[in-house]
């Protein structure tokens, strides 16, 4: 194995990524070579880790050795149980590296210190402790409802064996009662998290980031007059379907502070005030710094913020880049970094900031081209065709809709309802006067901050990181597939809310660890390497009419042996054998360790 470097040349700039690659030999003998890892962008002393790991792994030259099965067994000696191994059987094949990756994460966290106290066993021996690790190691490993957590996933996973529990913790009512118990501990989890994650990462909550959107509901069910679940907005384009609104609150390093859940209905600008009241109650006041994007603060809620003495750096709608437009061009540019420039207009109790970003504007500019493009093919093809005024309508509109605000550059002159579709009829043109003045525009970012000591380029660098909650918002999306829900009860939806968070902050955890070693690799790529690691059972049946079984986990590849020295982990020792009477496909009912 070895590091193999790829040159790309972007924005005018060369960039180097590295993978982790080995070389296999194929019948013809040729050489094929296998990315193992992707490892991104990585500084010199990353590279020259990953070096020193792949010299320490690599196991060289391949030995044959020989297996010769045991002789008979020792006359006279009880402890002795001699084995049939013509008869050896291997069963169950389970998951197990990505349980047990889970499972370390929540160690790290220190979960167990917190919920142990508040999730304890019930009289019945229900271990909520445990069911709620399984139903958060689920919706991290391999998302999906809590029914084919209970019909599927559990038995094919490893996590009855890793929490030396069985079955019990996967049953259907068990799950959805164990929701029932979490939601009066949200207030107390975030304060843990929030000191917890201090103490392992120095992570600190000066600047938060607070951002929304939503999720959606597969099937419409009867409400209440409160209920949350409600139509509005879709950022899932999914507009059809009743939804609820979330609002998360994370760091720069994407350490979740808080979230809340919302009606569906709730328009952006009405959250905020709600909000700092909350997070004051809980976190007590602090000279924080909020970071959002237009249309979540009204002039009231900045007024508020003022008066309770907050920092804060918002966006502003470009629209009021016109009407400030004379003010700024008195004032000069500030470099604040490569390709990066500010001007400052300090107001009265406020400071607006004018950004240009070069490499923005490459990419508004590469964007907006590509639908316009695309939207004046669609008109010249609707030329083309024979079609009515009433198609003809719903064809544009459809283009329109696909182009989004690239579709106001074009002026359209189309037919009336008396008039035929042609050529004289419908046309269309490039509007230049609009077109100057969106390219005028393009990469160009206008802020207001109450922050008028701050250095501008500090309040751009705040500015940029709203990424890492739209980024926090794609991984509950995608990788732990927060949606769609399909809970009837209110009090479960949010339940089933708070298990993806916890599920996202295990993922934090693991993707700040990774960062350490390679910004390229992803928890999710981490995940499905570890997946790769399966446990089996070994049956072995002996002279005297029992089995016995050793459940044994697959030996780590190469990969997963560079992944365990990146992280400091150590792998556990394997389950000791058992020997049992009769054997049983899910679990021995009597067994003895040797």
């Amino acid at each position: 194995m070895f590091l193999k470097r790829t040159q790309r040349i972007k924005d005018g700039k060369t960039h180097h990524y590295w993978s982790v690659v080995e070389n296999r030999r194929l019948l013809n003998g040729k050489v094929a070579q296998r990315q193992v890892l992707y490892l991104g962008e990585i500084n010199d002393s990353q590279q020259l880790a990953w070096r020193k790991t792949i010299e320490v792994f690599d196991e060289g030259a391949k030995r044959q050795v020989a297996l010769f099965p045991e002789g008979a067994q020792p006359a006279g000696d009880a402890k002795a149980v001699g084995v049939r191994l013509s008869e050896l059987q291997l069963k169950r094949p389970r998951q197990w590296g990505a349980c047990w990756l889970s499972c370390v994460l929540w160690q790290q966290l220190g979960l167990d210190a917190f919920w142990s106290p508040r999730l304890p066993a019930s009289r019945k021996g229900t271990r909520w402790l445990q069911v709620l690790q399984t139903l958060v190691a689920y919706r991290l490993i391999d998302p999906g409802s809590e029914w084919r957590l209970h019909r599927h996933w559990f038995t094919s996973s490893a996590m009855a064996d890793l929490l030396e529990a069985d079955f019990a913790l996967a049953e259907k009512d068990t799950l959805y009662r164990c929701l029932d118990k979490l939601l009066p501990h949200k207030d107390a989890l975030m304060l843990f998290l929030k000191q917890r994650w201090g103490e392992l990462f120095g992570a600190s909550f000066d600047v938060l980031l607070y951002d929304l959107t939503s999720t959606y509901f597969e099937a419409d069910t009867p409400r209440e007059a409160p209920d949350k679940r409600q139509y509005g907005y879709s950022r899932d384009k999914r507009g059809d379907c009743r939804q609820v609104v979330i609002g998360l609150i994370v760091t720069p390093e994407g350490f979740p502070l808080s979230y809340e859940v919302l009606a569906g209905n709730t328009a952006d600008c009405t959250t905020l005030s709600d909000l700092l009241k909350r997070i004051e109650t809980r976190h007590g006041k602090a000279n924080r710094i909020w970071v959002m994007d237009r249309g979540i603060p009204t002039e009231e809620t900045l007024a508020q913020m003022r008066e309770m003495g907050a920092s804060y750096l918002v966006g502003t709608p470009k629209g009021r880049l016109s009407k400030l437009e004379r003010s700024f061009l008195s004032a000069s540019w500030e470099r604040v970094r490569d390709g990066v420039q500010v001007k400052r207009l300090p107001q009265e109790s406020e400071t607006y900031v004018l950004a240009v970003s070069e490499s923005r504007i490459g990419k508004e500019r590469g964007m907006r081209q590509r639908r316009l493009k695309r939207y004046v093919e669609r008109l010249k093809q609707c030329r083309t065709q024979s079609l009515t005024r009433d198609q003809l309508l719903m064809k544009v509109g459809a283009a329109k809709q696909d182009a989004g605000r690239a579709a106001r550059l074009i002026k359209l002159t189309l037919p009336q309802s008396h008039e035929a579709v042609t050529p004289d009829t419908f046309r269309f043109e490039l509007d230049r006067n609009k077109l100057r003045q969106v390219r005028r525009r393009e990469g160009r970012y206008l802020l207001r901050t109450n922050l008028s000591s701050h250095d501008p380029a500090q309040l751009w660098t705040f500015y940029i990181q709203l990424t890492e909650v739209e980024q926090a918002f794609k991984e509950l999306k995608h990788d732990l597939a927060i949606r769609p829900i399909y809970h009837y009860k209110e009090e479960r939806i949010e339940a089933h809310i708070f298990v993806a968070f916890l599920a996202y902050c295990l993922q934090v955890t693991l993707k700040y660890q990774l960062k350490r070693a390679a910004p390229g690799l992803t928890p999710r790529a981490a995940l499905e390497k570890f997946k790769t690691m399966q446990m089996v059972d070994v049956h072995l049946p002996t002279t005297d009419g029992r089995h016995l079984i050793l459940s044994r986990y697959t030996q780590p590849e190469p990969e997963h042996r560079f992944l365990l020295d990146q992280l400091g982990l150590k792998l556990p020792a394997q389950p000791p054998p058992k020997i049992m009477a009769q054997p049983s496909p899910i679990a021995p009912m009597e067994a003895y360790a040797l």
